[in-house]
């Protein structure tokens, strides 16, 4: 494949891809810090909000506090920490229309290919613009498009389901005008989804079933922080919204590490608070007593408790097993369950995509990033000028995607300074050992790894820590480490 050959129709300092939570907080660090470069942000949809305006099944919310999940420059003021998708939509939207990024927001244009010149110092992006072909250059592109395709959901082999004659739904493309009132529902798997939609679609289906392969760990949390809401009424707001924000971070954080320095007290003590959740005809075993440590995989919150509220209100229900196969009118399971159902969702988790799925070469050669490592996990080996956004897997995932664009913003930053016109993380040869670049054992991660770029064994290898700690490394850590520079001298360019 040779490198574009069409005249490009503009060209910019620096272009992100992916107008979501992540895109909108790259374009708000680099328009505040660095105001005298161009910028402009292509959406491949014609809305902003990525994920939170994708997903329109019922009941979609957060799983992270709204306080994190938020912008650090716009702090969530809602009274509920846990908040409902079309909050979380609103509130990305107002936040890119108060600080004017939706001016520079280009609907309907998906990247298809990326071609870095080392010759022109800059990338070759071909877009299809609303149908039409288009080429920009960029010297530097940030890739704020999420971890999972948005076309296509995770595949999973489940027995005979093209026998079942009722409908069918993955939570992905949840059709507007379903009618659920009075449906027998079986909810094929057990993650943040399932546990979302259950006790939302329980309040007017005849009944639902939760049918997993195994349990996870569901927590309640008060969807309204009491303490939050005082702290709110004594203080004054700039004031109360850092102190709550710090709260958010760091008691999560102290349960977090808890967590992972005693697994079986962690355990006990889920258990217990799960345990007088639920209703008397239920017990730990098997339906809540998951085989992994707690946080060896995310984490489900259920705000208010509402999903032990579905159970108890007996019109909803966890069974734990395997699909012997699908009928025409239900499930049956190997240990000998028949469940029927009027409609079968399957939320069996997402399949993971970096870069939107868009071809990316270096002089015209297509580049693999699953053999790639990630550098401080936002650039990647061998790729010059690029960035993925990728954030936490136990924390909110906007933290991670700050610390990101901090660290970018200081290279940006440290190359215009040294008249750099190009920076690309190098391994070389120091043999290094390969770890999985998020941090989680859930089957969707798993399927993922070898689509995936790596994290290496040492620094600036190393996966994502915590926030404190990369938060710390993207203000003040060393920018020169496994980093390859071009002086814009030598190839006749200059970075503004």
């Amino acid at each position: 494949m040779g490198s574009i050959a069409r005249p490009a129709s503009e060209s910019f300092d620096v272009m992100i891809i992916g107008a979501g939570l992540s895109g909108i907080n790259s374009a708000y660090r680099i328009q505040t810090e660095l105001p005298d470069y161009s910028y402009t942000v292509l959406e491949s949809r014609d809305a902003i909000g990525g994920t939170w305006d994708l997903f329109r099944y019922p009941g979609i919310r957060s799983d992270s506090d709204l306080h994190t999940f938020g912008f650090p420059w716009r702090p969530w003021s809602e009274h509920k920490a846990i908040a409902a998708g079309e909050a979380i939509r609103n509130y990305i939207r107002e936040s890119a229309e108060e600080f004017g990024i939706d001016k520079k927001i280009r609907f309907g244009n998906k990247m298809v290919s990326a071609d870095w010149s080392t010759e022109e110092q800059n990338w070759n992006m071909l877009v299809d613009s609303n149908g039409e072909e288009k080429v920009f250059k960029a010297r530097f592109v940030i890739f704020s498009t999420g971890y999972y395709d948005y076309n296509e959901p995770l595949k999973t082999t489940i027995p005979g389901i093209e026998n079942f004659e009722g409908t069918r739904i993955h939570p992905q493309f949840w059709p507007e005008d379903l009618d659920y009132t009075d449906k027998k529902i079986v909810i094929v798997g057990s993650g943040a989804t399932a546990v979302t939609l259950l006790p939302v679609l329980a309040q007017t289906a005849k009944h639902v079933t939760m049918l997993q392969r195994s349990p996870t760990y569901i927590l309640s949390r008060p969807s309204v922080d009491p303490v939050g809401t005082f702290i709110r009424k004594v203080l004054p707001s700039w004031l109360a919204s850092r102190i709550v924000r710090y709260k958010f971070l760091v008691l999560p954080f102290l349960f977090f590490k808890f967590c992972s320095a005693y697994p079986e007290a962690a355990r006990r003590l889920i258990h217990k608070s799960v345990k007088a959740e639920l209703p008397p005809t239920m017990s730990i075993d098997p339906d809540f007593n998951p085989r992994y440590n707690p946080w060896e995989q995310r984490l489900c919150v259920c705000p208010d408790g509402d999903f032990y509220q579905a159970l108890r209100s007996g019109n909803a229900d966890v069974v734990t097993d395997t699909i012997a196969r699908v009928t025409a009118t239900g499930i049956e399971t190997q240990g000998g369950k028949v469940i029927d159902a009027d409609i079968i969702i399957t939320a069996t988790g997402l399949k993971m995509q970096l870069a939107g799925g868009a071809s990316i070469s270096l002089n015209g050669t297509p580049l693999s990033l699953p053999s790639t490592f990630a550098w401080n996990s936002t650039m990647l080996s061998g790729i010059p000028n690029a960035a993925i956004i990728i954030g936490y897997t136990n924390a909110s995932w906007t933290l991670g995607a700050d610390a990101a664009a901090k660290l970018l913003i200081r290279l940006l930053k440290y190359m215009r300074k040294n008249d750099f016109s190009s920076a690309m993380p190098s391994v070389g040869d120091e043999g290094m050992q390969k770890q999985s670049l998020m941090n989680l054992n859930s089957t969707y991660v798993e399927k993922a790894k070898g689509d995936l770029p790596s994290a290496g064994d040492r620094s600036p290898w190393l996966p994502r820590s915590n926030y404190f700690v990369d938060y710390w490394g993207a203000a003040h850590g060393d920018l020169t480490g496994g980093m390859e520079f071009t002086s814009a001298d030598a190839v006749g360019k200059k970075i503004n």
